[in-house]
């Protein structure tokens, strides 16, 4: 009876022993498997990183990569020509186009180009409107002509330019004497007030010709000054000093009033 008990027990003792045998042997499989197969893989990767990384080539001395801080950017900053830009959002649109660019093209003189004058016979010049009226002489000095007697006088005034007159005018008299200067306007400015309108007193000098008819008719020189003082829109007083230079000096003060007027 002990003897059967003994050899039952030593049988169930080699199974067990040859089960965890297989069991461990199965463990170290496991184990040892998986780590070879990683090993092998990644010197494999290595190889291929080291067979790549020798046909880099080589980087010269000296030599530099790239870089957004020192690489050098091209100028492209556009400086507009004065006359050429057009400042009008017009010039979008497609039917100006052509005419924007018509216009930006420099302008050359024609050769057969005339200048236009600014000359516009009875125009009011700066020292005020044209007028034609009558006046007194009172002879200052001399006796040779009309001029350096007391008579009755026709004057005007003829603007040409802004700053341009004539001024005929006629003394009747023994010797009648004919007047014809040409004379520069001046306009006053009040000196307190830049902007205020100027003062209503025109001065004006001349220089010009001095005609005597009658038995001894003759021509001479005529220095003139006056002023013109407007008194309304319809009419401008005259003050003149006139000089003629015949044999004598006649000199003779007018006084008179023009009747205004505008071009011919």
């Amino acid at each position: 009876m002990f003897l059967r008990i003994w050899i039952t027990s030593l049988a169930a003792l080699s199974v067990l022993g040859s089960s965890l045998s297989a069991v461990a042997q199965t463990v170290d499989q496991v184990k040892t498997q998986p780590l070879s197969e990683p090993t092998n893989q990644l010197s494999a990767e290595l190889e291929t990183e080291k067979s790549n990384l020798s046909t880099v080539p080589a980087v010269k001395e000296g030599q530099q990569f790239p870089n957004a801080t020192t690489q050098a950017i091209p100028n492209r900053t556009l400086t507009p020509v004065p006359g050429t830009v057009a400042t009008s959002s017009v010039v979008l649109l497609p039917k100006y186009a052509g005419a924007t660019a018509q216009q930006s093209a420099p302008q050359v003189a024609q050769p057969n180009q005339v200048a236009q004058s600014d000359i516009q016979v009875g125009r009011t010049t700066r020292g005020g409107r044209s007028y034609i009226g009558v006046a007194g002489n009172i002879g200052l000095s001399g006796n040779d002509s009309a001029l350096g007697d007391g008579n009755f006088a026709v004057i005007s005034k003829v603007g040409l330019t802004n700053t341009v007159s004539v001024r005929p005018s006629v003394i009747l008299g023994d010797d009648t004497t004919f007047l014809v200067p040409v004379t520069y306007d001046f306009s006053f400015q009040r000196t307190d007030d830049v902007f205020s309108e100027p003062l209503p007193i025109a001065p004006y000098v001349g220089v010009g010709a001095a005609i005597k008819t009658g038995d001894d008719s003759q021509v001479a020189v005529l220095l003139t000054g006056g002023i013109d003082v407007p008194l309304n829109p319809q009419f401008t007083a005259n003050v003149a000093v006139n000089a003629g230079f015949f044999d004598q000096t006649d000199v003779g003060l007018s006084l008179g009033v023009g009747y205004n007027f505008t071009g011919f």
